[in-house]
């Protein structure tokens, strides 16, 4: 699990390759430059770094993704959600909650969302 524990620069580098994939890795020295100010050597050492965790894999100089964006954020939030909540969704529900208002069109999506995954 500790595959999915990307820092803050890793995960903006991963998000950039999930929004290209599949990315040249000259395109990605570009990107990065652009969005995140790096030089090509700071790009290819997360990409190194990444694909020796297997997160990413460069193949023939085009990058791709190992692990999709989704089980990342997955694992962020059950990290976040544990730490700060002792695992309650409940509890971070109201919590986040507390001082917000929904329209009936989002609480009424929210039902269904919640109701689509509750136990028979």
């Amino acid at each position: 699990m500790d595959k999915f524990n990307l820092c803050e620069s890793e995960y903006r580098f991963a998000s950039i390759v999930w929004e290209n994939e599949p990315v040249g890795s000259g395109e990605l020295v570009k990107l990065c430059n652009d969005k995140l100010g790096w030089k090509k050597s700071t790009t290819y050492t997360v990409l190194k770094k990444l694909c020796d965790r297997e997160i990413l894999k460069n193949e023939n100089a085009t990058v791709r993704a190992i692990i999709k964006q989704e089980q990342v954020q997955k694992f962020e939030s059950q990290k976040f959600l544990d730490k700060t909540f002792n695992g309650s969704l409940p509890r971070f529900i109201a919590s986040f909650m507390s001082d917000k208002k929904l329209s009936k069109a989002e609480a009424d999506a929210l039902k269904k969302l919640i109701d689509s995954y509750k136990e028979e």
